[in-house]
């Protein structure tokens, strides 16, 4: 059975990088923000309330704390009322099948919980360390989405994520609604006795006079 592999054992397999996607790969590093990983970990060792080791810090540790899944599908769980986790079954498994499993579990939990599209890391930015940025960019705005529901299930300072704006929703009852519909019934009506004459079909060629 394929058993997962640490993430220096990963990188060693791809070989050096060399020429441009050297350089890709470096600024892509160096986005990645040490202050936020401790920001993070700290947050999602609160918000999962459970008996979670706390990873050493590094970028290379940070990855190895949550390449299996399982930290992940637990805090995406710690946002839900007992009862409505999105995820039934967390595995810890050794199988590199069943750890990008996972991860691509919490990813569609976290993009059904709020989290927009573009916001979400791909597995492998996770499972082979390719962009840990955009790891800490989806926890982020993970983050963001449950302090702007203010559900009762976010636990950790408020100020920790930006809160995101809201629509300003506007409620009518059912007498204003009847009453639009007699003001558009009213401006349709009005039309009534204009002509058609001189106007020509979709697609017909006009006469130049």
């Amino acid at each position: 059975m394929p058993r997962a592999r640490p993430p220096s054992a990963a990188m060693a397999n791809r070989g050096p990088s060399y020429g441009l996607s050297r350089e890709v790969q470096e600024k892509i590093e160096q986005k990645y923000d040490a202050d936020l990983e401790n920001k993070l970990v700290d947050w999602i060792m609160l918000q999962c309330a459970e008996d979670i080791e706390h990873p050493p810090p590094g970028r290379a540790h940070f990855q190895q704390w949550l390449m299996d899944g399982t930290v992940l599908c637990k805090l995406i769980n710690s946002l839900y009322p007992p009862g409505q986790e999105p995820i039934a079954k967390i595995s810890g498994s050794k199988m590199a099948f069943k750890q990008m499993e996972q991860i691509s579990q919490f990813l569609k939990a976290a993009e059904a919980y709020g989290v927009r599209t573009t916001d979400i890391f791909q597995t492998v930015d996770l499972w082979e360390g390719k962009d840990m940025a955009a790891v800490q960019r989806t926890l982020m705005a993970l983050g963001s989405v449950a302090v702007t529901k203010d559900d009762g299930c976010y636990r950790g300072e408020p100020s920790w994520f930006h809160r995101k704006a809201q629509q300003n929703r506007r409620g009518f009852s059912e007498e204003q609604l009847r009453q639009g519909q007699n003001v558009i019934g009213l401006q349709m009506g009005s039309n009534k006795g204009a002509s058609q004459a001189g106007m020509t079909g979709y697609g017909m060629p006009r006469q130049i006079l």
